[in-house]
């Protein structure tokens, strides 16, 4: 008979293992098209973890921004993105679930009359 206490710890390791290895993995591109006032726009994510945070940059027709406010856990990821446009700052805030190669949520970002607008959020990843 094995020691108890051998046993427990290989258990708890393997679980860890298998935990880690079932978490989904945000690194890498992400594509989604949103509607704009002059047609589709395609906007690109690039995501990394580094040490533990996750840090990237989103592309589009307005150009690069680096994310900030960023965190992912239990596979959910959320970001924000400072943009400028006519002078005026403005964020918009990205919000979802990671599932194999695809992220489902909103995006909220500020509408015309000065309020915010979500829109839903669907983003696969580049491979």
């Amino acid at each position: 008979m094995k020691n108890p206490r051998s046993l427990f710890a290989a258990l708890v390791a393997a679980f860890l293992l298998t935990s880690s290895a079932l978490a989904a993995d945000i690194a890498g591109a992400w594509k989604w098209t949103t509607e704009g006032r002059n047609g589709p726009m395609e906007s690109t994510a690039k995501l990394a973890l580094k040490d533990g945070a996750l840090t990237g940059t989103v592309s589009g027709r307005m150009g690069d921004a680096a994310i900030s406010d960023a965190s992912f856990k239990d596979d959910q990821v959320a970001f924000t993105v400072t943009r400028e446009f006519n002078g005026n700052s403005f964020a918009i805030k990205y919000a979802g679930k990671v599932e194999g190669d695809t992220i489902t949520g909103t995006i909220e970002r500020p509408n015309r009359e000065g309020g915010t607008a979500k829109v839903e959020w669907k983003a696969t990843r580049v491979k």
